[in-house]
């Protein structure tokens, strides 16, 4: 990934991409070719040098069942947005600016290990249940479902495990641009309903020690 150093995610942006509720791209290299799939998961910081995402898929799908050539990559992403130029005070002095995209990415490689087990399994999906539920008024529970259909369930999933060996991350929140900028970037986010996206630029600028023109 390029990453220019104003861009560089520090590492509290890597720890909320990590452990936030998402879905990650899984992409892997096999024999038939590269091999890619959605799937939601949940970062295991005790597990290995670095850390592990705990994922599944379905047992009909054949990434599991091809193996990985060398380092599997899981691609996260955060919340992204177009960036207006309108929304620059600059444009107005100078008309030097150009449309962007903003966003948060993290790209983890590392070992993948595939775990057929249902101890393993049931642990795992009540982990991610827990994890997705925690903001609920009234979280659901895999205990609230019948025990012999959470069994069958598990029967149609298999487990995978990213052992992670390195993270390539990158915020570009608008810090290159200056303070009256970011706050226009804000505002246009926020009038355009994208929450997220402003709260993320906000975050990644509250203490840029120098503003790149």
């Amino acid at each position: 990934m390029y990453v220019p150093t104003h861009f560089a995610a520090g590492p509290d942006a890597i720890h909320d991409l990590l452990t936030r509720p998402a879905a990650a791209n899984l992409v892997t290299m096999t024999s038939q070719g590269l091999l890619a799939t959605l799937l939601p998961f949940v970062f295991e910081p005790s597990i290995g040098e670095h850390g592990a995402l705990h994922g599944h898929l379905a047992r009909n799908n054949a990434q599991w069942s091809e193996p990985a050539i060398g380092e599997a990559l899981a691609i996260l992403q955060g919340a992204d947005a177009y960036i207006s130029p309108s929304w620059y005070p600059s444009k107005a002095e100078h008309g030097r600016v150009v449309p962007t995209w903003n966003y948060s990415t993290a790209h983890v490689y590392g070992k993948l290990v595939i775990h057929d087990d249902p101890a393993w399994l049931s642990h795992h999906v009540r982990r991610l249940t827990d994890l997705n539920e925690a903001e609920a008024e009234r979280p659901w529970s895999v205990d609230d479902a019948p025990e012999r259909y959470v069994s069958g369930q598990l029967r149609a999933i298999v487990g995978v495990e990213l052992l992670i060996t390195r993270i390539d991350a990158k915020t570009k929140l608008s810090q290159n641009r200056p303070d009256a900028d970011v706050d226009g970037v804000v505002a246009g986010l926020r009038a355009r309903g994208q929450a997220a996206s402003a709260a993320d630029v906000e975050r990644a600028n509250s203490a840029r020690p120098s503003v790149r023109d």
